[in-house]
């Protein structure tokens, strides 16, 4: 969105099937950094004006501050034809009335009468809706000055009071709606009975998104990214040894989501799934280049890895106790544990006295580690990354050692492994420090040479 040219020209007018710019919708999100600085920062943690709301500190001062940088966002695109008066005046609005729903919802909250948890969780939907606000309705003032007809779909319900569920309002919404004569640009923040952000966290655009395509039976569901879904990260392997994956199916996709390589968020993907609407995953700038087609049931004709992918933000947690062999259901306790913690582990291997599991490692607290050395003889903690090999065809005889071979070639020890019988998902922890290392041994033995 903050090469909202390119947008215009590569994919609006660009990608305009058989050059009839209309029945599209475009779902928007918010420009890069805007929401991380409304909230925190997606990867790091950096907190942003949310944590200061929570924390009873200075939130107005950083929403004034936030004001000014989206007023300076405006600016960028002054020559693509935003009219600069109008957007500032929007987003001036829209960021003041927040203010003013912040500052009541503070007043209520000290008053002790409301659960503090509601009251935070309405500021957390409040501030991750101006990003998506600002965005779409900067786009429709840009599409309308360059004379193609645009409506603006702000789903963020600021100024109602209507009682509606997400599905209810994106059915209101586009109700009606003659998709032949004009573009939609539309929020990616739906507001809810619910809470799209208590349901969805940071992944609610692609929510929206995906909700929008069921609602109106969508041929195709196609995501613009900066890059290609691409057998491995050109940053690490180098784009002249990454390719671009043809096509897959959503239990790669799946899989890749799980270790935060979202091609789609999970919980967006399964909508379209059940309704058989295919996911496109395109290259902005690549508008001529078909990109990566997600669908229910491709299997590759050839048994091969697609893709090598993975992650060094997570930790392996052994748990080792000489009583746990043979004893029925004794992983249960565990489970319960890192439950209470509301974590979600990625890979769990065991055997006779040992349970490895590997989680994100933001979510290692110190209370849930102590609550395990009160429970288990021993418990290890490591660093570590996991890299994986994924395809929809790869079932195949030495596959498992062609890989474990590629790492053991470049001095890089297996630390833990897994792979399921449905065979889609070849899961190795290593040493953190090997993490950049074991993903070009694995792309160039399986994905370039194999």
């Amino acid at each position: 969105m903050s090469r909202f040219g390119n947008v215009l020209q590569n994919i609006i007018t660009g990608q305009a099937p058989g050059g009839a710019l209309y029945h599209r919708i475009f779902v928007v999100s918010a420009y890069s950094n805007v929401t991380n600085w409304l909230l925190e920062h997606k990867k790091t943690g950096e907190p942003g004006v949310y944590d200061l709301f929570m924390k009873g500190q200075d939130y107005r001062r950083a929403l004034d501050e936030l004001l000014e940088k989206l007023i300076g966002i405006n600016r960028e695109f002054e020559e693509i034809g935003l009219d600069l008066e109008e957007a500032d005046a929007f987003i001036t609005e829209r960021v003041q009335q927040s203010m003013n729903y912040l500052v009541s919802l503070d007043e209520v909250m000290a008053s002790g009468y409301v659960s503090k948890q509601n009251i935070l969780l309405a500021a957390r939907e409040i501030l991750a809706s101006i990003g998506e606000s600002h965005s779409a309705f900067n786009s429709v003032n840009i599409l309308i000055n360059n004379d193609i007809r645009a409506t603006f779909v702000d789903l963020c319900g600021f100024h109602d009071t209507a009682y509606l569920t997400i599905d209810e309002r994106i059915h209101r919404a586009f109700r009606g709606m003659d998709f032949s004569s004009t573009i939609p640009v539309v929020t990616g923040y739906t507001k809810g009975t619910e809470g799209i952000m208590r349901e969805f966290d940071r992944g609610y655009s692609e929510v929206t998104f995906s909700k929008i395509a069921v609602e109106v039976k969508a041929a195709e569901a196609v995501i613009h990214k900066e890059y290609h879904l691409s057998s491995a990260d050109p940053n690490i392997v180098g784009e002249e040894n990454s390719r671009p994956v043809g096509s897959t199916n959503f239990n790669v996709a799946d899989q890749l989501a799980d270790i935060g390589m979202e091609a789609i968020h999970p919980k967006a993907s399964k909508p379209l799934e059940v309704a058989g609407i295919n996911i496109r995953i395109k290259n902005t700038f690549e508008p001529d280049h078909p990109g990566t087609l997600i669908s229910r049931d491709f299997m590759g004709e050839e048994s091969r890895v697609e893709l090598i992918s993975g992650t060094d933000r997570v930790v392996a947690v052994e748990v080792h106790d000489p009583f746990m062999v043979g004893q029925v259901g004794y992983d249960m306790n565990l489970m319960k544990v890192i439950q209470r913690y509301n974590v979600s582990y990625i890979l769990k291997a065991t055997n006779a006295n040992s349970i490895t599991m590997v989680i994100w490692e933001k979510d290692l607290v110190e209370g849930m580690v102590t609550e395990m050395n009160g429970l288990y003889h021993r418990v290890t903690i490591m660093k570590a990354a996991l890299v994986c090999a994924l395809g929809t065809n790869i079932a195949q005889p030495g596959a498992l050692a062609k890989a474990a071979a590629a790492l053991t070639g470049k001095g890089i020890n297996i630390e833990a492994v897994s792979q399921s019988l449905m065979q889609v998902n070849m899961q190795f922890v290593i040493r953190r420090e090997k993490y950049r290392d074991a993903i070009i041994a694995l792309n160039r033995a399986l994905c370039m040479e194999g």
